[in-house]
């Protein structure tokens, strides 16, 4: 069984939920707290031992390269002012370890998944979707490591939704079931509510082997005219092994205003250093 090394993060998106904060700024480069969503999601592939970064990326997107790269004049200017360079450490990716494609139109996420495929090469290699913000310990993605270890094949994240939400999601068909493992027997992208298989929603990661990028290739498109990759993965069920890990931690949906200062309070909350001050907002600010 080959080892998880790679990571692919589609980025290209335009972000238009969040206009005019994305007009100039990746949405992927809005913070939640101190940190870019991109970096979370970094940091949790380094968690999981994935070694290589590959970003697929689109026009205006330069800021994550920059990010992930070394600001020579900021941290000479630290340095002579004494202050600690440690808070930039997790950005620094070593060279090598970080790769960038572009996506040159807007054809859905299945599209921009292959148009990383001679980097991914012929290994298995995750996916990550930035602002599908996955919080927990350990990650979302070391816990889909560690199951893929156990089982190989092909894993999704998934989570429990109300019933009437699953028409916006990917939805599972749900086969047996092994604690958090789940066998997934069919795929549906955006179901009515009342054809959908269960209420299980894929949620933003996943564990892929190389054969979806053949699926992806001559992949038609799908929902909402895209190339979708949902559509792929359920050609793939039956000829290896697939499942679903239910990932045991919280989840925000960052790519909805909602979820983004749901994501920005609960993680402020947990800051020793802010902690106390935002709560007592929080508490003035609802009574």
């Amino acid at each position: 069984m080959k080892p998880i090394r790679k990571a692919v993060f589609p980025v290209a998106g335009l972000g238009t939920r969040f206009l005019p904060a994305t007009k100039a700024i990746p949405k992927e480069m809005l913070p939640v707290v101190d940190r870019p969503l991109i970096q979370y999601a970094v940091d949790e592939a380094l968690e999981a031992g994935i070694e290589q970064m590959i970003f697929v990326t689109g026009r205006g997107k330069s800021a994550i390269e920059d990010h992930f790269d070394i600001a020579f004049e900021l941290e000479k200017t630290m340095a002579e002012r004494g202050k600690d360079l440690s808070v930039l450490e997790p950005t620094r990716l070593g060279p090598g370890n970080c790769a960038y494609v572009r996506q040159q139109e807007p054809m859905g996420l299945g599209h921009a998944i292959w148009c990383a495929r001679d980097i991914v090469g012929d290994e298995p290699f995750a996916i990550f979707l930035p602002d599908e913000f996955m919080h927990g310990s350990p990650g979302c993605m070391k816990q889909m490591v560690d199951a893929y270890r156990k089982v190989g094949g092909n894993l999704i994240s998934v989570l429990e939704v109300p019933r009437e939400q699953v028409s916006s999601y990917g939805v599972i068909a749900p086969g047996s079931r092994d604690d958090a493992l789940t066998e997934v027997r069919g795929l549906v992208e955006k179901p009515a509510v009342e054809a959908a298989p269960s209420n299980l929603i894929i949620s933003g990661r996943y564990i892929l082997q190389p054969e979806v990028m053949r699926m992806l290739e001559r992949q038609e498109k799908g929902a909402g005219g895209e190339i979708q990759l949902t559509d792929a993965m359920a050609a793939m069920i039956g000829t290896q092994p697939f499942h679903a890990v239910t990932f045991d931690g919280a989840r925000y949906d960052c790519g909805s205003k909602a979820g983004y200062i749901q994501a920005n309070l609960a993680l402020a909350l947990e800051r020793p250093d802010i902690a106390a001050d935002v709560r007592a907002f929080a508490v003035d600010l609802l009574t």
